[in-house]
């Protein structure tokens, strides 16, 4: 077994920038990398941008080969098939290239690569992580051409068990990727629809972060302005996806949402995985459609700092129902849809999704400890538009 540099005892550095992207091979030669593993998604892999970018990496040197044999929510299969090519290809590091897919794949990929154990024996329970070999461990540079998940800076994955239709959360600290390219020129080509969705799961970040009722005064501060740049920059990006500003303020905020959710996460999210294993939806939809009325069903809990938020956005509806009321203006403006029940979510699944939601990690730091019954009800508003 190959031993690599892994990232477990240095921070991760973090170009932006338009035009970064230029710098792939060198920081790949500066982790060790000499034949890297491009990890992206197959519609990605089919435009042109992928073939250019391993054309300039060959140039400089690198013996770099493209796996794409991923799903839009990537499940335990693609990752051996990702570990298989690895190791067939007598790879070295990874660069995962994309949205939360294909980066949450490739730092499973690397994570995978080095191990003998199977991928749900890292699951972030307890103290499974220990676990990890960390010297066989992969070094991963992380691309990202979405401004949502931001999975580039975090220390986990989010894996499909196909089998128990769960999403689970794979985890280790040497897992963030040792270099991040924020390059918006990467992002021009995603659709209006793409962006929204994803705009508003940065979102979703950074407000279920600053609602989290754990102390962590750095997160909460990221938080706050994560939100004031969505509020700034989506709308711009969605009209004119050629805005390099505000795509590059966006990739910046979907970073800062994925730092600051360290705090926590919520209600959003505890129901979105769920919903997202059982029905194979966007993540980044699932929570924008999600949010008002996990807002609603939080408000006693948060409505001091949402206020707060309020004043530091400069809102012109003041206390809770002006963010309310931004939040919905946003997602009507943007064209994402007001229930869960128009992407084809249906109600006979609800009590199923508010156990599972009940039991999600991400539960665990909701301002208000829901029951199963509590998120299945919150379920079926969200699918039917009742209150």
């Amino acid at each position: 077994m190959n031993h690599y540099v892994a990232n477990w005892n240095y921070p991760t550095q973090i170009r932006v920038g338009m035009g970064r992207i230029k710098e792939l091979a060198e920081g790949c030669r500066r982790l060790g990398m000499g034949a890297p593993l491009l990890v992206t998604d197959p519609g990605l892999a089919a435009l042109p941008m992928v073939p250019a970018i391993v054309a300039a990496c060959r140039e400089q040197g690198l013996e770099m080969a493209v796996f794409s044999a991923i799903k839009g929510n990537p499940n335990g299969e693609n990752v051996a098939a990702g570990v298989a090519a690895f190791r067939a290809g007598g790879h070295d590091g990874v660069v995962a290239l994309g949205g939360g897919s294909a980066l949450d794949a490739g730092k499973a990929i690397a994570l995978m690569a080095g191990q003998d154990r199977p991928l749900w024996d890292f699951e972030d329970v307890g103290d499974n992580w220990t676990r990890v070999k960390v010297d066989t461990m992969a070094p991963v540079v992380a691309v990202p051409t979405t401004a949502g998940t931001g999975s580039e800076v975090g220390r986990a994955a989010v894996i499909t068990d196909q089998a128990n239709h769960i999403k689970r959360i794979i985890f280790h600290p040497a897992m963030l990727p040792a270099l991040v390219i924020l390059d918006p020129e990467l992002t021009v080509g995603l659709p209006g629809k793409v962006t929204a969705a994803t705009g508003m799961d940065a979102l979703s970040h950074n407000l279920e972060a600053l609602c989290a009722p754990g102390y962590h005064p750095m997160a909460e501060g990221i938080a706050m302005e994560g939100i004031r740049l969505i509020h700034q920059y989506l709308p711009r990006a969605v009209r004119d996806g050629s805005d390099l500003e505000a795509r590059c303020q966006m990739l910046v905020a979907s970073c800062m949402g994925a730092t600051a959710f360290q705090r926590g996460l919520g209600a959003m999210h505890a129901l979105a995985h769920p919903i997202g294993a059982l029905y194979d939806a966007h993540h980044g939809l699932l929570n924008a459609i999600l949010m008002p009325y996990v807002l609603e069903a939080n408000r006693e809990a948060i409505t001091p700092v949402i206020e707060r938020l309020n004043r530091y956005l400069g809102l012109e509806q003041g206390g809770f129902d002006g963010v309310m009321d931004w939040v919905l203006t946003l997602r009507a403006e943007l064209g994402i849809p007001s229930t869960l029940g128009e992407i084809g979510i249906a109600p006979d699944q609800a009590e199923r999704i508010g156990a599972m939601a009940a039991a999600d990690p991400s539960a665990g730091s909701n301002p208000i400890a829901f029951s199963a019954e509590q998120y299945a009800r919150l379920c079926r508003q969200a699918i039917t538009g009742a209150g």
